[in-house]
């Protein structure tokens, strides 16, 4: 199936240089080389971009009898998007879609001055999450998963990755891996899954018995199940230790899983270091990570993934060193977070965050939501994700407005009018 894209505004395509490596610096904002200028046109077919042109020279050679209202000529689509401006599908590398339940209750908790760690102790936070997934059936967490993976959809996202870690049991974690790739079965949303089990330690039992479950049993089984292509482990004082971890990824290592670790959310605990020694993929949150440690997990191809919307719900002032990153040539991501504390699965909303808190601005912020991440994921379709380029995923959006930085700027609004993921035409009404 072919659809054509004509009558662009700006193209914001980014992808200058080698596409299966971040952007850095001050190449992430540069127009220059990252965005193409109005009049151009895309063609598709099957989920890959054939051509990127002058859209008169692609409407004389694909749809000459085109009227310039038809949304079908033919087998072909055809989307006039009225000079509306075309950036990348977004790519939401740290998500944790599946879990039952609602902590919205939490807030109030949050004003009376209680900590993250205060309100888990209270029994909130991650273990209230566990005990209402783990009573979800798999497939009321499918429904779950596919209305949010629709949201996300509708609003840009057309990648993410997806988190295990509110069931805490070798059987609950099954099953939310399991949900999640039913999930990406019906979706036009890539999903890709990752197992974290180690997210917190369930009641009633110690930490070292848990972790000897975690490599002893639940580990061989979702290795075996071949849903979770990483493992991540919380790595924060009060969770589990830079040993512990250490111990959880080295096993998940030698069983062919990748990894991806939460480090350095409240305090600088060293997680972000030993990352680039346990050869993770992305080290996520980092917010208090030393610039030691940053220097070395960028010369180490770790991915720095910025969560600046768990600041904005904890009412954190401290926001990443994003505008760091850039300055010193640091490969960085943002991601949503989407959990039920930080409830937003909103990528303009964080773009919103970055630009308006974190001091970058919007073209840099959209190489953070895109080309990035992608780095981070495996598409099996060999197909870069995060960049308009031909032979590429024809993953990307059209916005209301003809110029690219319009996409983080309305928060609380849709910017996106129409959305291809992998070549499938979603409507935004």
């Amino acid at each position: 199936m072919r659809t054509l894209v004509v009558n662009s505004g700006e193209i914001a395509h980014m992808s200058h240089g080698d596409t299966a490596k971040p952007l850095i610096g001050k190449k992430m904002g540069d127009k220059d080389l990252n965005i193409y200028s109005e009049g151009l046109g895309i063609l598709v077919e099957d989920g890959v971009i054939l051509s990127i042109t002058d859209s008169e020279e692609l409407i004389s050679e694909y749809a000459p009898s085109w009227d310039g209202n038809s949304e079908m000529i033919g087998n072909m689509n055809i989307i006039d998007a009225k000079g509306g401006a075309i950036i990348p599908g977004f790519v939401d590398s740290h998500t944790h879609l599946i879990w039952g339940g609602d902590r919205s209750n939490e807030m109030a908790l949050r004003q009376r001055g209680l900590s993250y760690s205060e309100i888990s102790k209270l029994g909130g936070g991650i273990s209230r999450t566990v005990e209402t997934t783990r009573s979800r059936s798999i497939q009321e967490l499918v429904d779950l998963g596919v209305q949010r993976a629709s949201n996300a959809l509708r609003l840009g996202t057309t990648t993410m990755e997806a988190k295990s870690g509110y069931g805490l049991s070798t059987e609950s974690e099954l099953k939310l891996l399991e949900a999640t790739e039913r999930v990406n079965q019906v979706s036009a949303c890539d999903i890709h899954a990752t197992w974290l089990g180690a997210h917190d330690v369930p009641k009633h039992t110690t930490k070292q018995e848990y972790i000897e479950e975690l490599i002893g049993k639940q580990l061989p089984m979702v290795v075996q199940q071949g849903i979770a292509e990483w493992a991540d482990v919380f790595c924060e004082p009060g969770w589990f230790t830079i040993d512990d971890t250490i111990e959880i990824i080295t096993a998940s290592k030698n069983m062919g899983l990748g990894s991806r670790i939460h480090a350095d959310e409240f305090v600088d605990s060293g997680g972000l270091g030993i990352t680039a020694e346990l050869g993770s993929i992305s080290a996520d949150h980092v917010a208090k990570s030393d610039d030691d440690s940053r220097a070395k997990a960028h010369d180490s191809g770790v991915m720095q993934t910025f969560l600046p919307g768990t600041q904005y719900v904890l009412g954190i002032d401290e926001f990443p060193p994003m505008k760091k990153c850039v300055e010193n040539s640091w490969a960085f991501s943002i991601a949503t977070d989407f959990n039920p504390n930080c409830n937003t699965i909103s990528m303009p909303f964080v773009g919103s965050i970055a630009t308006h808190r974190c001091g970058i601005d919007p073209i840099t912020a959209l190489a953070a939501s895109t080309r990035n991440p992608s780095t981070t994921l495996k598409n099996n379709k060999n197909k870069n994700y995060g960049v308009i380029s031909e032979n590429n995923s024809a993953s990307f959006n059209i916005l209301h407005s003809k110029k690219v930085e319009s996409w983080c700027q309305s928060p609380g609004m849709n910017p996106i009018s129409k959305t291809l993921a992998n070549g499938i035409i979603v409507k935004h009404n």
